[in-house]
């Protein structure tokens, strides 16, 4: 009767020994104390209990557990996996010590790099006005407006509601490129200064800045005012004192170019001055006397004959 025992167990542990192979790694002590209530219910041989005690012990277990698993229901429900988490850790915040200030829009167009295009043919210098010869232009002194010529400057200043103009009368230009340097003493808001072209008496082209980033062009002609540039800003014009700008005229024919610090600007077509001389100008729109001063005037020639357009049938 021994001898039976030994076998039928020697086969119940042999057909198990797969399956411990992938179940060792099971607590023991978990299973102990579940599987030692379980068997205090069953008479088993002595031999299973001493197992408990033994290396086999886990191996008896488990055994025990397959059969418990066997009075399960067939229809258990299916364990649902639990998705593993991704490897990609999760982002971490991140603190923003100094956060940007918002970006103001400014209110200035942007300006345009000056090229061989907009104003070709550019020859030889015929002028260079260092401000030194007080004959060549036109100076005054008086209560309400003055234009001294002084430490190679040629300086213009108003007092509230005036407005003065000076013009270099020896010379005149009919095609040319024209260079000046303004620099701000006293200007605010509507307040304008500028460069005056193709002048005889009372008649001339007239580029206005304003010291509120403005541009106009205008004819006079015989004291009568024709806009030819409606108020156009710039981001090169300056906002007032202190500052400074360097204008360029290009002249040819009835196209007139305007740069400012070497940057095109605007174009104006208009024909009825085809020569005349050069002037500066400033005029006081507000409460407030203005001071402009002109330095630094170079003159080109241009030889440039600009391309026939080809008559549209």
């Amino acid at each position: 009767m021994l001898a039976d025992e030994n076998g039928w167990y020697q086969d119940f542990e042999k057909t198990i020994s797969g399956i411990v192979q992938h179940l060792e790694t099971i607590p023991l002590r978990s299973l102990l104390f579940l599987m030692r209530r379980l068997l205090t219910g069953f008479h088993l041989h002595p031999r299973f209990l001493n197992c408990f005690h033994n290396s086999c012990g886990k191996l008896t277990l488990l055994a025990v557990t397959l059969l418990l698993a066997a009075c399960l229901p067939i229809d258990a429900p299916t364990a649902t996996e639990t998705p593993v988490p991704a490897d990609t850790p999760s982002p971490t915040a991140t603190i923003l010590w100094f956060p940007p200030s918002p970006t103001p829009t400014p209110n200035a167009i942007p300006t345009y790099t000056s090229t061989p295009e907009m104003s070709p043919g550019v020859g030889s210098q015929i002028l260079k006005d260092n401000f030194t010869d007080q004959k060549v232009w036109d100076t005054v002194t008086s209560e309400q407006a003055s234009v001294i010529l002084k430490d190679r400057h040629l300086t213009l200043a108003v007092e509230p509601g005036v407005s003065i103009a000076s013009f270099r009368r020896d010379m005149t230009f009919g095609n040319f490129y024209a260079e000046i340097t303004a620099r701000i003493g006293l200007c605010r808001a509507d307040d304008t200064y500028g460069l005056l072209l193709r002048a005889a008496g009372t008649s001339f082209y007239r580029f206005n800045l304003s010291c509120n980033g403005f541009m106009t062009v205008e004819r006079i002609k015989s004291g009568e005012r024709l806009p030819l540039l409606e108020p156009t800003t710039s981001g090169d014009i300056p906002l007032g004192p202190p500052g400074e700008v360097l204008i360029g005229i290009w002249a040819v024919g009835g196209e007139l170019r305007f740069f400012l610090n070497g940057r095109f600007q605007v174009s104006v077509n208009e024909r009825t001055f085809p020569s005349g001389g050069l002037g500066v100008f400033v005029q006081s729109k507000e409460d407030t006397p203005v001071t402009i001063s002109f330095s630094d005037l170079a003159v080109y020639d241009v030889n440039y004959t600009p391309p026939t357009k080809t008559p549209v049938p």
